[in-house]
């Protein structure tokens, strides 16, 4: 099986999965769809407008700062082709997952001559620090919201870990079972280990380097600090466009900064796991909303798919101008040249 059929394999899993989160979180409200569908007409669409507002400017310093990397290797990108690719990356990311940096970076290698190879290179460079910044942002909900943490940490993973090991250990056979298990997945190791340190050198160890040497990368930056205020601008702008949705429904207008940090951090995860988010991310956040913070149940099914539905637009709308006017541009460019 090649690489593109797994992914399209990938893709449709990942889509039916979300498809069916969504298809949950809907069925669960579906008896009060009225009062819901009545919070979306009462809702203050100001605060979304803010909100939509706010992410534009993260994807403008995202097209913004990609100079930064492009620059020790030589490349630049015009601001309006940067800003164009990134936005018809996350369009096609909707699609196929990470299919949306493949195609920023053939737009830029076909408008502004940057090899795709070092285009690449510089996008896994910007995934690699969007990865330390949101472990910043673990770090810090950790401090603002420990009790709320520990408290999800122990009903959904200590608590059904315990009960688990507790049935276990009453029952002789299933503990034999257990142990007998990691014997074998041991003695598994001990016979595989000269071939897993084969594979580490081969190509998943290049793998290993290259993610390396992207990091290292930012170390060539003539600008560093420039670099890293524009990198904690991204996401301040993340925060705060999920800040401003909470001013758009009363439910969910008492909630500040400590939940948002929470809701981003969770939030994050399920944009991860199914294309854009479909299912997951709405699914995550009403359940943090109901269980955590205990916002009523309306707010807390309308807020997720009020924040997901008006980035989902914005990036449409904003995917296919950029994909139908950067070919009207350059076209404009290459008449005048001529």
């Amino acid at each position: 099986m090649n690489k593109r059929a797994k992914s399209i394999i990938q893709f449709i899993v990942l889509l039916g999965v979300g498809i069916l989160l969504a298809w949950l979180s809907i069925k669960s409200v579906w008896t009060e769809r009225d009062k819901i569908v009545d919070s979306f007409k009462t809702a203050n669409y100001f605060w979304v407008g803010i909100s939509l507002l706010i992410s534009f400017v993260s994807h403008y310093l995202r097209a913004f700062r990609w100079n930064y990397l492009l620059k020790p290797a030589g490349y630049s990108v015009t601001p309006t082709n940067a800003l164009g690719a990134v936005l018809v990356g996350y369009f096609a990311n909707y699609g196929l997952p990470r299919m949306g940096e493949l195609t920023r970076c053939t737009i830029v290698a076909k408008y502004d001559d940057v090899p795709f190879e070092i285009a690449l290179g510089t996008v896994i460079t910007e995934r690699i620090v969007d990865m330390l910044l949101l472990l910043v942002i673990f770090i810090l909900t950790l401090f603002a919201q420990f009790s709320q943490l520990k408290k999800l940490a122990i009903e959904y993973i200590v608590d059904p870990m315990m009960e688990k090991l507790t049935g276990i250990a009453e029952q002789p056979t299933k503990l034999i079972i257990l142990i007998v298990l990691m014997l074998m997945v041991f003695v598994t190791f001990l016979f595989l280990r000269r071939k897993i340190s084969n594979l580490l050198t081969g190509k998943f160890g290049n793998i290993i380097q290259g993610f390396g040497k992207g990091l290292s990368s930012v170390k060539d930056i003539d600008k560093k600090f420039q670099f890293i205020a524009l990198s904690v601008a991204i996401w301040a702008s993340y925060f705060y466009s999920l800040y401003a949705c909470f001013f758009a429904f009363s439910g969910t207008s008492s909630l500040g900064h400590s939940e948002c940090l929470v809701l981003l951090l969770f939030g994050t995860f399920g944009v991860v796991f199914s294309p854009g988010g479909l299912g997951a991310y709405p699914a995550i956040i009403t359940a943090l909303l109901t269980y955590t913070y205990h916002i009523e149940k309306i707010s807390a099914v309308a807020f997720p798919w009020m924040a997901w539905s008006s980035q989902f637009i914005l990036i449409v709308v904003l995917g296919v101008l950029s994909l139908v006017l950067l070919p009207i541009i350059h076209k404009s460019k290459n008449d005048v040249v001529s």
